[in-house]
């Protein structure tokens, strides 16, 4: 089997590195000879540590009939997106690492793939076997719900700020200068690069076409140290969480900040790893660890697939399924999202301005569950309170009424409960 790889950067190099020295193992365990033949780059002039054919004429591998696979890992999604599907349409097999890709383009993917091949594993979680365990391991299963951190960015700059007290700052700069953060950090921070993960997962679980503009995402940016005094306080942990929630026949789809109980699993997952929590109705909780990132680990989940299609020659449905049978589901809004919730208000110390915000909370039918108040000067303090479960228009509408009233001297910040 003749491989070509459109993108020989880190991940690209390590493909053809590891199907080179761990040739003997990988033809045992393929039932053929994998061959790295030809890579595609944008720039030949650029030195890499790799021993294959390079060009950079991409339809030449496409057009090429000798090539069976074509692995991309070039980034992006329109450019990908064109270049996989004259592939596909070619016959030709095909593995991505392209997260963003199929974050818009997945349904449209599976269409023109039909009985061709297409893999996926190294999008979501790097390493972490995530995409086989829905499609293939978990199939006896409706899938109750999904929780992930799947951005090792963020999980590294939380766990740093949490355990040595570290700012937001310093810790983004320190990430930055170790490579775990691009030199602009908005699509890590943002939230962005996990949401992409969470909808390829959503398709898989629930079979639900989303795309990035259509569900919750919020960053860590927002995160405070009087934010993590609360979590340690009541033995919480915060992480950026990826949520995927059936509730009846709508499915939550939301990706941000979490206070998760410092009890449960998923809260242990710490520094640049990442952890994905999988309950179905028959087996229960799974979990699943691992790096979630860099050349070698992502390569891994690339050459796993590439063995899958060398063994089974055809694909199937690249989604598990094109539609679940008997089901009729849909996106559950944002407004309707059901949790309990942190407050952290910033107000004048003196009397009345409790009250005043709890009855404005009351009036949306929010309940306080914990509340303390942490002096910030002689004239200021920090209320920080967790609610009972609550619906999430509620509590916006009540935090921008608490500000228009001046209760507050600054914005009022919010994290999700997740327990």
């Amino acid at each position: 089997m003749r491989i070509g790889i459109i993108g020989v950067g880190t991940v690209g190099a390590s493909v053809a590195n590891i199907l080179r020295d761990n040739k003997n193992v990988i033809t045992a365990r393929a039932g053929c000879e994998i061959i790295p033949a030809i890579g595609v780059v944008s720039n030949l002039n650029k030195k890499r540590d790799v021993e294959i054919e390079l060009t950079d004429d991409v339809e030449k591998v496409l057009n090429d009939e000798s090539i069976d696979v074509i692995v991309e890992l070039m980034g992006g999604i329109e450019k990908p997106y064109e270049i996989i599907k004259k592939a596909l349409k070619n016959g030709k097999a095909v593995v991505t690492a392209n997260k963003a890709l199929l974050a818009y383009h997945r349904y449209e993917l599976q269409e023109i793939a039909g009985d061709t091949a297409f893999e996926y594993e190294a999008a979501v979680a790097g390493g972490i076997p995530i995409i086989n365990a829905l499609r293939d391991g978990l199939t006896a299963n409706h899938i109750e719900s999904i929780r992930g951190i799947m951005n090792g960015t963020c999980n590294y700059m939380l766990t740093k700020m949490i355990n040595e007290g570290v700012d937001y700052e310093t810790i983004l700069k320190e990430a930055q200068e170790l490579g775990y953060a691009e030199a602009d950090p908005t699509f890590d921070v943002g939230g962005f690069d996990a949401a992409h993960k969470l909808l390829i997962l959503g398709s898989i679980a629930y079979g639900i076409d989303a795309k990035p503009e259509d569900i919750l995402i919020e960053g860590i940016q927002n995160i405070s140290h009087e934010d993590i005094d609360f979590a340690n306080e009541f033995n919480y942990s915060i992480k950026l969480l990826t949520i995927a929630k059936k509730v009846g026949k709508e499915i939550e789809l939301r990706v941000h900040p979490s206070l998760i109980p410092t009890t449960e699993m998923i809260s242990k997952v710490d520094g640049v790893m990442n952890g994905v929590s999988v309950v179905g109705d028959k087996v229960g909780e799974t979990m699943y660890y691992g790096a979630g990132a860099g050349g070698d680990a992502t390569a891994s989940a690339v050459i796993a697939n590439i063995i899958d299609i060398a063994r089974r020659g055809k694909g199937s449905p690249m989604l598990g399924f094109e539609k679940p049978h008997g089901e009729d589901i849909r996106l559950m809004s944002k407004d309707d999202i059901r949790t309990k919730y942190y407050l952290r208000f910033r107000v004048e110390d003196k009397a009345g301005v409790l009250a005043k915000i709890a009855t404005i909370l009351g009036e949306r039918n929010i309940s306080i569950e914990k509340m303390i108040q942490k002096p910030l000067n002689r004239t200021c303090s920090h209320i920080l309170l967790s609610t009972h479960t609550s619906v999430e228009k509620d509590i916006i509408e009540a935090l921008k009424t608490i500000e228009e009233a001046g209760v507050v001297t600054a914005k009022p910040a919010m994290i999700r409960i997740e327990d």
